[in-house]
């Protein structure tokens, strides 16, 4: 049967992503086949493929090449090796990340798989693979903010940068539906009516407007919480908008890395700084199913409502790549093999 995948041969621009026909994996006595139907593009994928931002965390281990790219995938159970009891042929998965960081045992960008049954999860009813593709890496993310770094109360103000982005969007969804009010940037007209869908009660155009001195006079008592995916244009700008206690979360670096911080800078007003890490969160079978099973309930109940922005085909996954480094669309971006 044929199997395709993009690989890298070298860090680089989109340019160096090849499509090529691979073998089909043999499967170990703990893996299951899956047929890929959907396949997430998440921006860890072009740091993979960039080979700068992990460099700092890699402590010295070398890439070996050819690598495949990607984390993220939806599909159908194909064959399932000797010791699995959880899946069989047909069952509907999804699966975000494997046993280590992002920077390692990446390979979602293919027709076929390989996957350990410990990191699969069952698609339910009422979930298509373009929403568990999209929703899950994305999802897990929001998910570690969300229930474990801060959790939205009523009465609550909360900054999101990127509210139109894939782990913005559920981040203004999931902090409404809790109560809290919202204040969103963005940057596009489009993107503003986008993030008013997302369920943000104030919208700031960043290109047009000063989000510093917006969100000040927005609440001028002070933030709760800022969720940053931006990183170094927008984090430490954000930490003087706290009010007491308040906390910034950092889960994203589209400008480049955070500069280090001054932590004597946050005594004033007993600020918190957090960077989140959704490996851990959804590290084991356990953890990672309980997750995606709130996930997919949010999901079926439309709480949470992953915006499947685009679809490419496989084979066009460095157009993808283009288009979201470029900030093009808002929302997820998928491939189809």
């Amino acid at each position: 049967m044929p199997n395709h995948a993009i690989l890298i041969y070298e860090n680089g621009g989109p340019e160096v992503m090849r499509l090529e026909s691979v073998p089909v994996p043999e499967l170990a006595p703990n893996e299951v086949l899956v047929h890929h139907q959907a396949i997430g593009l998440n921006f860890s994928d072009i740091n993979v493929r960039r080979g700068g931002f992990y460099k700092m965390i890699r402590n010295g281990l070398e890439v070996s090449f050819p690598l495949g790219l990607g984390n993220e995938a939806a599909g159908i159970v194909e064959a399932v090796g000797d010791a699995v009891t959880d899946f069989k042929p047909g069952d509907p998965v999804a699966y975000g990340g494997m046993h280590g960081q992002f920077f390692e045992d990446t390979g979602a960008y293919c027709t076929r798989r390989a996957v350990p049954e410990d990191r699969l999860v069952s698609i339910p009813d009422g979930v298509s693979f373009e929403e568990a593709a999209a929703v899950l890496l994305k999802g897990s993310t929001a998910s570690l903010i969300i229930n474990k770094l801060h959790t939205p109360n009523a009465g609550d103000k909360i900054l999101i940068h990127t509210a139109a982005s894939g782990v913005g969007s559920l981040l203004c969804q999931w902090a409404n539906h809790l109560g809290a009010t919202v204040i969103g940037t963005v940057g596009s007209p489009a993107k503003a009516e986008i993030a008013k869908q997302n369920g943000c009660h104030h919208i700031i155009s960043y290109r047009e407007t000063d989000f510093v001195k917006e969100v000040a006079s927005l609440a001028p008592e002070g933030l709760t919480a800022v969720y940053d995916g931006v990183g170094k244009d927008t984090f430490h700008a954000s930490i003087p908008l706290l009010g007491q206690f308040g906390k910034a979360i950092n889960y994203g670096n589209a400008s480049g890395p955070v500069a280090p911080i001054d932590v004597q800078l946050l005594a004033v007003r007993s600020l918190s700084v957090a960077r989140a890490g959704v490996t851990g969160h959804i590290g084991t079978k356990d953890a990672l199913r309980k997750v995606a099973a709130e996930l997919f309930e949010l999901v079926h109940k439309r709480v949470l409502r992953p915006r499947i922005e685009k679809v490419y085909d496989l084979k066009d996954a460095a157009d993808a790549h283009r288009d979201a480094e470029a900030a093009r669309y808002s929302g997820s971006l998928i491939l189809k093999p």
